[in-house]
């Protein structure tokens, strides 16, 4: 199983609005589109994005407006080193909503909404570990630490490459093993006080990339991963399981030699 983490998926109200704001101020370009029947799926990124790299992929239902649960965190996205104060600046400049500033968060990071309140963490990173505004991690909340850590370890192989315990809460990040230093890593956050979470229609979905769907889809069945959406019922394209809390995970094979970024 390949195990790379292929694109973050959340849902959107106004999908120009959208497409404008992340074009406009994370300087990306639309990878690809798909038109159906009463949605819109376009696929967002970097222009010199790393193979190994992650996408954003918005989805606009006709007639849908966006609610922002709990159970979502956010994505976070790559700046150079000791540049974080210039292009938070920067972001302000141009009109984004001021919403954590790097004071406010001891110089380390900062964070941005986009125009439905999707949360949007700036990270500072060595520019060899990916372009600018890449994705650097989707971060999700889980109720149970140790099943979430045992979910992605067993299911998917991941492994746990850092931690951060305060006295309230924990994250724990896992990726693949062996992941390129341009991919997308998945942050698990954990509150000690046994709270619970609702997922709102705005958090979508993970997207993993696999080997063969067929057999990998069959590994995770003898893993004892929900069986949410098979391949057969998605005409053999791609298929969907559930974490632990009920987290959609997308499977995918990828051709990045292929076309159309979209299967169909």
């Amino acid at each position: 199983m390949d195990g790379t983490l292929d694109h973050t998926m959340i849902r959107v109200s106004d999908l120009e609005e959208s497409l404008d704001w992340y074009q406009t101020h994370l300087e990306y370009e639309e990878k690809d589109r798909f038109e159906g029947d009463g949605f819109t799926i376009v696929y967002l990124g970097p222009e010199e994005m790393h193979e190994e790299g992650a996408m954003l992929e918005i989805t606009h239902n006709e007639g849908e407006d966006v609610e922002i649960g709990d159970a979502w965190g956010h994505i976070a996205v790559r700046v150079p080193e000791d540049e974080l104060e210039d292009y938070y600046q920067q972001l302000m400049d141009e009109g984004v909503e001021d919403y954590r500033d790097p004071e406010s968060c001891g110089g380390r990071y900062a964070f941005v909404k986009d125009p439905d309140g999707h949360e949007i963490e700036i990270v500072q990173r060595d520019p060899d570990e990916g372009a600018l505004w890449s994705l650097d991690h989707t971060m999700i909340r889980v109720e149970d630490a140790d099943e979430a850590l045992g979910y992605w370890t067993r299911k998917f192989e991941y492994e746990s490459t850092r931690r951060w315990e305060a006295d309230t809460f924990a994250n724990y990040f896992v990726e693949p093993e062996d992941a390129a230093p341009e991919a997308m890593s998945l942050e698990l956050t954990y509150n000690y006080d046994g709270r619970t979470y609702e997922q709102e229609n705005g958090w979508g979905h993970l997207c993993i990339r696999v080997d063969n769907l067929q057999e990998d889809w069959e590994t995770l069945l003898e893993r004892e991963a929900p069986e949410y959406r098979d391949p057969e019922s998605n005409d053999n394209m791609y298929a969907f399981t559930k974490a632990q809390d009920g987290h959609e995970i997308e499977l995918i094979e990828r051709d990045l030699e292929a076309d159309s970024l979209f299967p169909f």
